[in-house]
C-alpha cells in the first residue's frame, strides 16, 4: 500500500510541476495576444506567425494542463449524484469512471496520436501558410504527451480512490485527494 501511496504522490508532484510551467506559459499567451492586438489596432500590422503562435500556446496550455486540472479536481462533471455521496461513494464513482472512461479514452488518444505526431516529425511539418510557424510537429507531439500526463493523473486518482474504498488513508492531505 505504501508503494501505491508513493506512486500517487510522485504523479501528483509531477503534474504539480507541469501545472506551474503551464501557468507561466499562460502569462506568455497574455503577452503574445496583447502584442498582437497592439500591432493590429495601433499600427495596422498583423503577422500570421503571431496568430498561429497564439493558438499553439493555447493548445499547449490545454493539453499539458489537463493532468494538473484533474489533480486539482477542476474538470467539469455532472455532480447531480457525486456531490451527495460521501468519500466512499465518490471513490467508487472515481474508480468506475477511471476504468470505463478515463483509461480507455486516454489509451485511444495516445495510441492514435503517436503515429500522427511521428509522421509530422518525419515530414518536418510546418505551417502551410506563408509566414507561418515552422515545426508544427512539436505541437502535435504535445497531444500524446499531454494525455500521458492526464492518464498518469487518472492513475493517481484511481490509486487514491482504491485506497479510500479499502479504508486506507489516501496519503497526505492536499491537492488531488479524494474528497
Amino acid at each position: 500500500m505504501n508503494a501505491l501511496k508513493r506512486l500517487a504522490a510522485a504523479i501528483d508532484a509531477l503534474n504539480e510541476r507541469v501545472g506551474r510551467l503551464v501557468s507561466w506559459v499562460t502569462a506568455l499567451l497574455v503577452l503574445v495576444v496583447f502584442g498582437d492586438v497592439v500591432m493590429r489596432y495601433l499600427f495596422n500590422i498583423s503577422f500570421v506567425s503571431t496568430q498561429e503562435l497564439e493558438w499553439h500556446i493555447f493548445a499547449f496550455i490545454f493539453l499539458m494542463g489537463a493532468g494538473y486540472t484533474l489533480l486539482r479536481d477542476g474538470h467539469v462533471r455532472v455532480d447531480i449524484f457525486y456531490q451527495r455521496f460521501g468519500p466512499q461513494g465518490q471513490a467508487w464513482i472515481n474508480l468506475v469512471g477511471c476504468l470505463l472512461f478515463l483509461f480507455p479514452g486516454v489509451y485511444l488518444i495516445i495510441d492514435t496520436t503517436i503515429p500522427f505526431a511521428v509522421t509530422s516529425f518525419l515530414q518536418s511539418e510546418g505551417s502551410p501558410d506563408p509566414g507561418g510557424i515552422p515545426h508544427r510537429f512539436i505541437l502535435k507531439a504535445c497531444i500524446p504527451l499531454g494525455f500521458v500526463f492526464f492518464g498518469l493523473q487518472g492513475l493517481s486518482l484511481f490509486i487514491k480512490s482504491l485506497l479510500t474504498v479499502m479504508g486506507q488513508a489516501p496519503g497526505e492531505s492536499g491537492a488531488g485527494e479524494v474528497k
